[in-house]
């Protein structure tokens, strides 16, 4: 099932992300890159803007992958590779929505800014991601979740 990336050619990608315990699944989205290219279209900066790429995700949460709020979840070699008290992230199910997706909202921005991005985001962005989701995890319950969709809505 460990699929990098497939473009259904009907608007849609699907990739392999790492949900509850660890498991991967197949995440939804609208595709909003040339196929030829490779660069985001103007209409997929516009879904991208205001996060509307990722709609589709609602099918993960009818399948049971996702929840509304939870971490948000990444591609394999990130969450499945973590250690210790970490791994209790993965006890949650992953969600649409988090307090590091809306304290990373403009990541890609961030991420074009940097000489390394990639070691940018190992080593400075997705730390703090799970440092924020391990403190979800200790402390989540209703009211905390109304919060983050709330916060999510205005965002």
């Amino acid at each position: 099932m460990i699929v990098s990336y497939i473009d259904t050619g009907a608007g849609l990608f699907l990739q392999t992300r790492i949900g509850q315990y660890g498991k991967p699944f197949i995440i939804y989205k609208i595709r909003t890159m040339h196929k030829d290219t490779g660069g985001i279209t103007s209409f997929g900066k516009f879904l991208r803007a205001f996060k509307l790429d990722e709609l589709p995700q609602f099918l993960n949460i009818l399948r049971g992958d996702m929840s509304f709020v939870g971490y948000r979840p990444d591609i394999p070699g990130y969450y499945d590779k973590l250690e210790g008290e970490n791994r209790k992230i993965l006890e949650l199910k992953p969600g649409l929505c988090s307090r590091a997706a809306i304290k990373y909202f403009d990541e890609e921005v961030e991420l074009q800014k940097q000489e390394n991005p990639l070691q940018y985001n190992d080593e400075v962005i997705f730390p703090d991601k799970v440092k924020m989701n391990l403190e979800y995890y200790y402390n989540h319950s209703i009211a905390e979740d109304i919060k983050i969709l709330w916060k999510t809505i205005f965002k």
